[in-house]
């Protein structure tokens, strides 16, 4: 298992979660993106035969979820449950998300262990009961600092907005209880000293330690103004606040205070990806829970940046919101996962256009991969019937593309499995996909072709050799990204071993060259990214 910094002891398992969303709407690509870039990292590593956890799910508890279920003139629980079962759950199936488990925050196997944790503080002395007095946004379900606010314009001039969702703040006055957040300053930035890569990127470790710098207060962690909630197990007038709740499925959905042995075995996560708007609960409220508790540290907080769409975040309470299957209806799943993570850096925020996400289909993926994979196919049974011929004659030009594919190999596995660099893991993979059509161009095996003697005819077979066990390679590096392409292209080239078997074909083994049989049937199967028709924008 790859290192991480993490204070994993026994753990085994590679673990990865993406935040619990929230239930108020259905899903837009805001939330996929940071779900496929999950699965990708998943995948990954288990290509490299490691053990991995995968853990997604939905946030249903709070204020807002509540509001919204009352504006649907339903209950709140009967709202989460079609959600989930309707937008969310088929979203993920659609978009071939691969998790392992999908943990609810209504269900019992989470409700009951976060009573515990929070009963294990209060028995500790790290609660107390409190009264607090703020401007608060139901949207982010959090109090803003005054100086984080904005002044409204327009139908909200003389009142404050909260700075992510633009909405007026409500001034909220209750009698809460409070964890001791205040003390743990110190520790917490003794662990971003000690560990640089705790956060990530590094603009966000330098904004959360400039946060926690200037000194942490109490959190609120009960409400007392509603009732959608956990009940605060000593006190059932309050229920527990819900990123308090949120915050723990990382440990529930693991068999926290259930299944010690699952939970030694998973437990902390690798890497928690998570939104850059709600990195400061994870980076700061969610460790120093741990630390309260004796429990071990994740690895990483990733924070990804926001996908904007005319300058502003995506999201349905600005009405840019975009739902996936509007692109995946027209360019095809695999090439939306790709897009997105290809497109933008992970940890920045990035622009989508229906524009660029089409010019890079045509180009990256119709023309120069998909056109390379037909190409080969097509000439393997033109010149030789469809069967795969042996390599007998390799220079140096053979030499040039294997080191070639050895170089993206390595750099590809850096970047997407150490660095969470899913651009420049995948740009690794294109720029060898280009070498090949290089060396195809300069060996020019249409033209061997017209050479009948055993010199010529061995020099054809190795040229459509190196370019076959090439696109072998691409398709094992490619498969965490586009797992229906990568799986025809295998078919195509007529692979024995199974490319769904990832633990037999782990990313090292993509760069061992001469995987691929001579005397493999390839066949020349459905373009892999058809031409686009006239789209039909959303």
């Amino acid at each position: 298992m790859a290192a991480t910094g993490s204070e994993k002891q026994g753990a085994t398992a590679y673990y990865v979660s993406t935040p619990i969303y929230y239930v108020n709407d259905a899903p837009h690509l805001g939330h996929a993106y940071t779900t496929v870039a999950g699965d990708v990292l998943s995948r990954w590593h288990r290509q490299r035969g490691e053990k991995v956890w995968y853990l997604t799910g939905t946030d249903e508890h709070g204020q807002k979820i509540m509001r919204t279920a009352e504006a649907n003139k339903v209950t709140p629980q009967e709202w989460c449950d079609k959600l989930v079962e309707e937008a969310w759950k088929p979203l993920w199936e659609h978009l071939d998300i691969a998790n392992d488990d999908f943990i609810r925050t209504t269900e019992k196997r989470h409700t009951d262990r976060v009573q515990e944790f929070v009963q294990d503080l209060y028995d500790k002395g790290e609660i107390y009961k409190g009264g607090y007095e703020g401007p608060y946004c139901v949207g982010c379900e959090e109090y803003r600092l005054p100086g984080e606010l904005l002044e409204g314009e327009g139908e909200y001039a003389g009142q404050q907005l909260c700075p992510v969702h633009k909405k007026p703040v409500e001034i909220l006055k209750e009698e809460n209880y409070f964890f001791k957040l205040s003390e743990y300053g110190p520790r917490l930035l003794e662990l971003y000293e000690a560990r640089p890569g705790f956060i990530q990127p590094e603009s966000a470790r330098n904004e959360v330690v400039n946060f926690v710098k200037q000194g942490l207060q109490d959190l609120s962690i009960s409400r007392s103004t509603f009732d959608w909630g956990i009940k605060v197990p000593w006190d059932d007038k309050h229920v527990i606040y819900v990123w308090i709740d949120a915050l723990l499925n990382y440990a529930t959905a693991v068999g926290y205070n259930e299944n010690p042995a699952k939970f030694d075995e998973i437990f902390p996560a690798d890497v928690h990806l998570v939104g850059k708007d709600i990195l400061r609960f994870h980076a700061i409220i969610w460790p120093a829970m741990l630390m309260a508790q004796g429990l071990p540290l994740p690895g990483k907080i990733a924070a990804n940046g926001w996908l904007m769409v005319g300058g502003e975040k995506m999201s349905k309470s600005n009405l840019t919101g975009i739902k996936p299957q509007d692109l995946t209806s027209h360019f095809g799943v695999d090439a939306y996962r790709w897009y997105f993570l290809r497109a933008i850096a992970f940890g920045q925020d990035g622009s989508f256009s229906w524009e660029d996400f089409t010019a890079r289909y045509t180009s990256e993926l119709a023309n120069d991969y998909g056109n390379l994979a037909s190409r080969v196919a097509a000439m393997v049974g033109k010149y030789f019937g469809g069967a795969l011929p042996e390599a007998t004659a390799s220079g140096d030009a053979e030499k040039a593309v294997q080191e070639g594919l050895t170089k993206a190999v390595a750099e590809a596995d850096r970047r997407i499995g150490e660095e969470l660099d899913f651009q420049g893991g995948i740009l690794a993979v294109f720029d060898f996909i280009k070498q090949v059509n290089g060396y195809i161009t300069e060996q020019e095996p249409w033209k061997v072709a017209k050479d009948d003697t055993a010199e010529g005819r061995a020099r054809l077979a190795t040229i459509l050799y190196t370019a076959a066990e090439s696109l072998r390679a691409v398709a094992v590096l490619l498969n965490p990204v586009m797992p229906e392409t990568s799986q025809a292209l295998w078919d195509s080239l007529g692979a024995q071993e199974s490319l769904g078997s990832l633990a037999d074909q782990q990313v090292q083994r993509a760069g061992e060259w001469g995987k691929l049989p001579a005397g493999a049937t390839v066949t020349k199967g459905a373009v892999l990214f058809p031409r686009l028709e006239e789209p039909k924008k959303p």
